[in-house]
């Protein structure tokens, strides 16, 4: 354990989970700081979608607090901006280009980056899209903490300029995320908001096996699904899920799905915090394929890899209840070994401290 640091979060949202990865994410994470006895202060910007969505108000784990206007935001918590021991700001935020000038001209004694959308930010970037970060930026950081991790690190470092790329992966809070011992209700379920690029994987290890077994059951939850989707009739629906029903989802799933992006695809090495979430439940995960899950979750011992809907049809019908239990029971085991939200706590906070100090902080302070 490292000595207690005092770190100050300015990221998507940490109240809200409504179509979002990212409060999932920050909340494993910060607890887990927290419960190493680091001092955390989250900085979200206060938008009507999340303000309206909030399943959060008063986390017990870290100060929340709001913002409209960075200028303002800096003046009232500016004291603690330049004293905290790392200010770290995260991927999508609300004029992030802006907000990440004015933190580095206060000099912060460490300014880092977090990035839960790795993959997704250097095709924005290759585009000329800099809706959250601009290139010339990532040299500012100490260092880029990414949610992919293998060889977009080296990219990372060589092609975008960063100083220290390393894998942040994400993790499950594993106080939230254990088995309910509840019936099974569906075969088969996918837990995830609507995304154009991700809908053609689920309607080929979904849907399409839904239309091949009419006696299973399956269900579908997370908001923005488009109104024209052909569900099959036996394809429950639910609009979203609060994390606090996340547990009980997947516990009454035999299996559960496991849709990844196309540019995370293309990565590899970007596991899904809902990959973390169902092992830590006990619900054994069907996946697509992409560089570096088999290492993660090895095929056939931890996880299950599916091509097509075939291989998820001989798979709901033909496997042994013996072998699902295995392979379940293989996935918790290695994601609570390694990929808990104090475990990756454990990880970052000990990074953070091998940081140098940034020497304009030095020259502030002297």
């Amino acid at each position: 354990m490292t000595e207690p640091l005092d770190i100050v979060f300015l990221g998507l949202s940490l109240s809200s989970s409504w179509g979002n990865g990212h409060a999932t994410t920050y909340r494993a994470l910060i607890k887990g700081l927290r419960q190493d006895g680091h001092r955390i202060l989250f900085l979200e910007r206060d938008v009507p979608w999340y303000a309206s969505h909030r399943d959060l108000v008063s986390p017990e784990f870290c100060d929340l607090a709001y913002y409209t206007d960075i200028d303002v935001m800096i003046g009232l918590h500016g004291d603690r901006l330049r004293g905290a021991d790392a200010v770290v700001v995260g991927s999508y935020v609300p004029d992030g280009v802006a907000l990440i000038d004015k933190l580095e001209r206060l000099g912060p004694k460490r300014f880092c980056f977090y990035d839960i959308d790795t993959p997704v930010t250097l095709a924005k970037l290759d585009r000329g899209d800099e809706e959250y970060l601009a290139l010339r930026q990532i040299l500012l950081f100490d260092a880029y903490f990414s949610f992919s991790g293998g060889t977009v690190l080296t990219l990372l470092e060589r092609s975008y300029g960063a100083r220290r790329a390393i894998a942040l992966y994400c993790s499950v809070d594993e106080s939230r995320y254990a088995d309910t011992c509840e019936p099974d209700c569906w075969d088969l379920g996918y837990l995830g908001t609507y995304s154009q690029d991700r809908q053609p994987t689920l309607e080929r290890l979904l849907l399409e096996p839904a239309r091949r077994l009419p006696s299973m059951r399956f269900v579908v939850a997370g908001p923005r699904y488009p109104a024209d989707i052909d569900w099959p009739a036996n394809v429950q629906r639910i609009e979203h899920l609060a994390p606090a029903a996340h547990a009980s989802f997947y516990t009454r799933q035999r299996f559960t799905l496991n849709v990844t992006r196309s540019d995370m695809i293309a990565a590899g090495w970007s596991p899904s915090v809902r990959l973390f979430e169902a092992a830590a439940c006990g619900t054994p995960v069907i996946s697509d394929f992409w560089q570096g899950l088999d290492q993660l979750l090895p095929d056939g011992e931890a996880l299950i890899i599916a091509r097509g809907p075939e291989d998820v049809v001989a798979v709901l019908t033909e496997l042994a209840d013996s072998e699902r239990v295995a392979i379940a029971a293989a996935a918790r085991r290695r994601v609570m070994d390694g990929h808990t939200g104090l475990a990756r706590a454990s990880e970052f906070a000990r990074t953070l401290s091998e940081l140098p100090v940034n020497p304009v902080y030095e020259r502030i302070s002297a």
